[in-house]
């Protein structure tokens, strides 16, 4: 039998801290699951067993009878490659990390040849958490800014829809809006909450380019994932980022905190310095 967790029953305070702190374990796990994916371009091809049907011949006599052949089907395995294995021992799993040593830590794992990005990944208390930050430095990722205009509005006619973030005067949003049902699901719908309805839209497009980012939780989970640069730039540029980042969402509201680059294993935070 798996272990019994004791629950006290009345106190519908201490119920509900022990529910939340469940469920804070419970995305822990999820995360350092999630974050952990990755392929090692390096590793062989013959270390990954594919999926395969395997059929399981039965005697003639039963064969005669059912004139049907079963088949089993084998799930696919995945073996770490050897450099995965060798950054992972790299980690101490029971050790908090500051960002400046999990950072100098992830330069040390030599995974791959091309550029990584370094990625922030934290378990918060809600869903529906959003809102901006400017980085003091750019992430490396290239954001395509437009503001809305007869050429824009011409090309999503078209289906096409050749920006990242889009910005308009509050006189053109009555155009924009037979567009809503296919920007909003995709969140490139201008809104005056976001800060992408202006009636000085070039302004606003000259802080996305600077760096600005907009985020939020997953729709079902209180997760939040942020690229905050690669792993070719200056640490302490890195650093800067986590730490604006970090304090954008709000310790309060994090309750565990990873980071780790494209295909290294994560590395757990410490939120409390």
């Amino acid at each position: 039998m798996g272990k019994v967790k004791p629950r006290l029953i009345g106190d519908t305070d201490i119920e509900e801290k022990q529910k939340k702190e469940q469920k804070a374990k419970s995305m822990e796990k999820k995360m350092m699951k999630s974050a952990s994916v990755g392929v090692d371009h390096d590793r062989p091809v013959s270390d990954v067993e594919p999926v395969v049907e395997k059929v399981e011949k039965k005697p003639a006599s039963a064969k005669a009878t059912t004139g049907k052949e079963k088949k089993v089907k084998v799930k696919a395995t995945v073996t770490k490659g050897k450099k995965y294995q060798e950054a992972k021992k790299m980690v101490d799993s029971n050790k908090l990390y500051s960002f400046k040593e999990a950072i100098a830590l992830l330069k040390m794992m030599k995974l791959v040849k091309f550029d990584q990005s370094v990625e922030l990944h934290f378990v918060v208390d809600e869903t529906g958490l959003k809102g901006e930050v400017e980085l003091p430095f750019s992430t490396g990722k290239i954001v395509r800014v437009k503001i809305a205009d007869d050429t824009v509005l011409s090309d999503l006619e078209k289906g096409k829809i050749e920006f990242d973030v889009l910005v308009t005067h509050p006189s053109f949003m009555p155009k924009l809006a037979k567009f809503a049902k296919v920007l909003g699901p995709k969140g490139l719908m201008p809104n005056p909450k976001a800060g992408t309805v202006s009636t000085k839209p070039e302004d606003v497009v000259k802080r996305f380019e600077k760096g600005m980012l907009r985020w939020k939780t997953e729709a079902k989970f209180p997760l939040v994932h942020q690229m905050i640069g690669k792993i070719s730039f200056e640490e302490k540029n890195l650093v800067a980022n986590a730490e604006k980042f970090l304090d954008a969402v709000g310790k309060a509201h994090i309750q565990s905190a990873f980071i780790k680059t494209t295909m290294s294993p994560s590395v757990k935070i410490e939120l409390n310095k």
